[in-house]
């Protein structure tokens, strides 16, 4: 009788919820929901439409790239139009910007020119794959259960911040004018320098 032998293999992870409050680096990918509004800017496929509801929001999942809780996974909506009214939508901005912030190292009280250029992004390609610094927080899901999700990002102007993006806080960093964003690649055209319908 063949026999096999599973004393080798690794503990099953804790499915415990990650303690609220934690400050856990994250990389954030987008899960493209095909739905596009040109009136609104966006034409990449990154948005998604509640058919039920008319809501729209970009759908987000972060994976924890380091310490004690590397490689969890969180999920997340990002808003960006509810017919409810505009509190959905502008709750989604200020993540957005706080997002920037974070990756890109501007602290939230820059209004310098090269702050303001680093906060702009051509799109929402622009936003899967980006790494910044987020609080946990916690909701219940569908079976009332405590789950862990990201709802805002910490800035360098937080006490650890440095030490947990792994560099001091430094210039704001834009993405260099010579490389085409991640929008273009994703898309095949020119980078977008001014300012799409949605981010005014």
């Amino acid at each position: 009788m063949t026999y096999f032998d599973f004393n080798s293999a690794s503990e099953q992870n804790s499915f415990d919820p990650i303690p609220k409050g934690t400050l856990v680096r994250v990389r954030m990918t987008v899960r493209p929901g095909g739905f596009n509004d040109p009136a609104q800017g966006w034409t990449d496929g990154f948005a998604t439409r509640n058919a039920q509801t008319g809501s729209v929001y970009l759908n987000c999942e972060f994976v924890v790239l380091e310490g004690e809780f590397a490689r969890r996974k969180m999920w997340s909506l990002i808003g960006l139009l509810s017919p409810k009214g505009p509190e959905w939508a502008n709750m989604g901005r200020t993540f957005i910007k706080a997002i920037l912030n974070s990756a890109r190292g501007i602290h939230p009280g820059d209004n310098s020119a090269a702050a303001q250029n680093a906060r702009r992004i051509g799109g929402f390609a622009d936003l899967d794959g980006i790494e910044f610094l987020a609080k946990v927080d916690w909701e219940k899901d569908q079976h009332g259960q405590d789950k862990s999700v990201v709802k805002s990002a910490v800035t360098p102007d937080h006490k650890e911040y440095a030490a947990l993006m792994g560099a001091s806080p430094r210039a704001p960093v834009a993405p260099p004018a010579s490389h085409p964003n991640a929008y273009a690649q994703a898309s095949g055209r020119a980078p977008v320098t001014g300012r799409p319908s949605w981010a005014e």
